[in-house]
């Protein structure tokens, strides 16, 4: 086996163990993934597939590919736990195969990894692919259409992979309406042909050009089309509603009127110098050979990098911005970084900076976990509410053992191997959080700890019904509940919920979030306070004790 064709299984090996260590460990927690967990069980409870449902309303803020896959592998595999995270580590995977696929094309085998390295060991790609939340899945769709695209400009002309670049753009379109970003990257190959740089076309005099377009609005009618086929014909005003929401607040407007989410112009190089840390320590080598390189018109790397530049302007100009809004770009960004990293790493002053990084991390985690175990600070105490004691005793361990490991690491490979300290960081990190500190959470973080007792607290022959609720208590119930509307006000909430508790009020109760304050009318010597879960306190009311509220 040579030293590259090693390097491989061994990238593959390390990406397994970070992405797929801890699959079927923990449920969903918020603030999405219970959301699209519901809304994928619900679908294959009812078998309504084209329009989402979240308990009795129907949801209207995403595109349901991403919840088709949940609940087609639920359907697959009848477990929960493993169908709503699958869909975000086989994303990851297909990411990272995109990345060294491309970077082997572009340049070398070996480059191909490195790049693939890039991207695993950056904190916000790990961790969000570890969540089951659109971004992932949005990342691949993009990260696809940019390597099908970029093989047919760069080495081409391939017209399949243009077709299937515009279709990968259609789908992450309607995963999440800012999958047509992908199609952004013709703009800097254009350029760049229409200036004559060598080794770049796009090939658009070609009438197969068209193919991809068409590609492109075919993806996306695999949804649009029966969707607004049903909604327009259903005649309900509730259907026709959706199709505003979605096709129009939830993508124009919420882009140009953001209604959440603050930030200022300059928060995505925040994000970037900080949640993809460790890679953009790379920057100050790399921007000065990124400058010598499109010196000499290599479009290998403006294509990607003019592509990345777009993508930071795009969501740059709304006020609302989230830190995973910008995390397609880093797949691209790793791509150009990668031919400069094996000289990089043989740098002195790179290494040293490397090792302070991994030994910064591990000082601060050992830190954190001696402070939880010898005393009670102050980020304990809040962390703490609602969870059992013994929970903070295992991540304090945690903490501990992910620092000590990391400052061993340090002390094995020394300066010259900074790089093997850092991966052997990080491993420690992702593996205990996924086999100690995800399943500690677990329970309070899931609301699965509430649900259990609320279930004890009732019996199991009696009718639960939910005010003011979150989804993770509808998807945790150990029994079909009722609810009474998600979106609409707790107080309309509250008076449906009294009047169904009062048909059957031997048999029904009413599990309440407490909010400003439980209704005057509530005898508070029989509501039971089911103590707090995701920083919300929660009463169980049987029928006496909403009696004043007829």
């Amino acid at each position: 086996m040579t030293l590259t064709r090693r390097d491989l299984w061994l990238f593959w090996l390390f990406a397994l163990l970070l992405l797929a260590t801890g699959l079927g460990l923990r449920d969903p927690w918020p603030a999405d993934e219970p959301r699209f967990a519901l809304v994928a069980k619900q679908m294959v409870e009812s078998g309504d597939w084209l329009f989402p449902h979240r308990g009795t309303e129907l949801y209207s803020d995403k595109p349901p590919l991403f919840m088709w896959m949940q609940a087609g592998l639920l359907w697959l595999t009848g477990e929960m736990r493993i169908a709503f995270l699958l869909p975000s580590l086989l994303a990851a995977l297909g990411t990272l195969w995109c990345v060294v696929d491309l970077g082997s094309r572009l340049w070398t085998r070996r480059i191909g990894v490195y790049a693939g390295w890039a991207v695993l060991l950056t904190l916000q790609f790990t961790w969000q692919a570890k969540k089951a939340q659109i971004d992932p899945m949005v990342v691949f769709w993009i990260t696809l259409s940019c390597y099908a695209l970029l093989r047919h400009v760069l080495r081409g002309p391939d017209w399949r992979l243009w077709v299937l670049g515009w279709a990968a753009a259609g789908l992450g379109t309607i995963t999440k309406g800012v999958g047509v970003l992908a199609l952004l990257v013709l703009v800097p190959a254009g350029i760049a042909a229409l200036r004559g740089w060598p080794g770049v076309r796009v090939h658009a005099r070609d009438a197969r050009f068209w193919l991809g377009p068409l590609a492109f609005v075919a993806a996306c009618g695999v949804w649009l089309v029966p969707m607004l086929v049903a909604a327009l014909g259903n005649g309900s005003g509730d259907y026709r509603a959706y199709v505003d929401d979605i096709l129009l607040r939830q993508t124009v407007t919420r882009y140009a009127n953001s209604w959440h989410h603050g930030q200022p112009w300059w928060y995505f190089i925040e994000v970037a110098l900080t949640a993809w840390l460790p890679t953009m320590l790379a920057l100050p080598w790399a921007l000065p050979a990124w400058r010598r390189r499109l010196r000499r018109r290599d479009a290998r790397y403006v294509v990607p990098l003019g592509w990345v530049l777009l993508v930071f302007v795009f969501f740059s100009i709304p006020s609302g911005k989230r830190d995973m809004y910008i995390l397609p770009a880093l797949p691209m960004l790793a791509l150009a970084l990668a031919p400069l990293l094996p000289g990089l790493l043989r740098k002195p002053a790179a290494q040293r900076l490397l090792l302070g990084f991994v030994a910064l991390f591990s000082v601060v985690a050992l830190a954190a976990g001696l402070a939880m175990l010898l005393g009670e600070p102050g980020f304990e105490r809040r962390f703490m509410e609602g969870r059992d004691a013994h929970v903070a005793g295992g991540l304090a361990w945690m903490f501990a053992a992910v620092g000590a490991f990391g400052l061993g690491g340090c002390l094995w490979f020394g300066r010259r191997r900074a790089h093997a300290a850092l991966v052997a960081m990080l491993a420690a990190l992702w593996v205990l959080y996924s086999l100690v500190g995800a399943p500690l959470l677990n329970d309070g973080s899931s609301s699965r700890g509430l649900m259990r007792n609320v279930g004890a607290a009732i019996g199991p022959d009696a009718e639960l019904g939910l005010v003011g609720w979150r989804e993770q208590q509808l998807l945790m119930a150990d029994r079909p509940a009722a609810d009474f509307g998600f979106k609409r006000e707790p107080a309309l909430q509250f008076a449906d919920g009294v009047r169904w508790q009062h048909a059957r009020p031997a048999s029904r109760w009413l599990l309440v979030e407490q909010g400003e304050g439980l209704p005057a009318c509530i005898d508070p010597a029989r509501a039971r306070d089911m103590d707090v879960a995701n920083g919300r306190r929660w009463w169980l009311l049987d029928a006496e004790a909403t009696r004043g509220c007829r």
